[in-house]
């Protein structure tokens, strides 16, 4: 199976916590992919989807945020789909251990926590990013990245002081998705 095919599969399975905003950019994502054979890839112009996982320590009451390079914000890990991944959650995992340092990180169960299409400057337009949660395994050190400033342990209440608001609803949605 493509990453294509999987990421077209990973959206027709996803329910938003049956939110209809969520509903509706899921909507806008598959219809990306069904007009845009090359949706997955930094090179399409008209936007292309984006793999990122929220990195977690539910025992601690915390998420791992990176200080992002380029833009100088708090985020969670995530990245541009490659070539050699084999899924969305793949792409997602693989850019949350890289960006982490952590080593032995596992995907919360269930699917993506969470989709969030945002504007990025030309030649590109839109990131269609798919996000996932990633749980941290106990004692688990975080190693900054070439593609960070910072890496930061933060407690879920603080998130929304540092971050903007689609972080503190992925935080929000995250926590859910524990409970249950």
């Amino acid at each position: 199976m493509s990453l294509h095919d999987d990421a077209v599969l990973v959206l027709k399975r996803y329910e938003g916590r049956r939110e209809e905003e969520q509903l509706q950019l899921r909507e806008v994502y598959l219809d990306h992919l069904d007009t845009h054979p090359d949706g997955m890839w930094k090179a399409c112009g008209a936007g292309h989807l984006t793999a990122s996982a929220l990195v977690i320590d539910p025992a601690r009451g915390r998420v791992l945020l990176t200080l992002h390079r380029k833009l100088g914000i708090w985020l969670q890990m995530g990245g541009h789909c490659e070539p050699g991944d084999a899924s969305v959650a793949g792409a997602a995992l693989r850019e949350a251990t890289e960006e982490s340092g952590i080593h032995g990180l596992s995907l919360l169960p269930g699917g993506p926590v969470q989709l969030d299409r945002h504007a990025i400057p030309a030649p590109c337009h839109w990131h269609l990013d798919v996000q996932y949660a990633a749980l941290a395994p106990a004692g688990a050190v975080a190693e900054i990245s070439e593609e960070s400033l910072d890496l930061r342990w933060f407690a879920y209440d603080d998130v929304a002081r540092v971050a903007d608001g689609s972080v503190a609803r992925l935080v929000d949605r995250t926590r859910a998705a524990l409970d249950g």
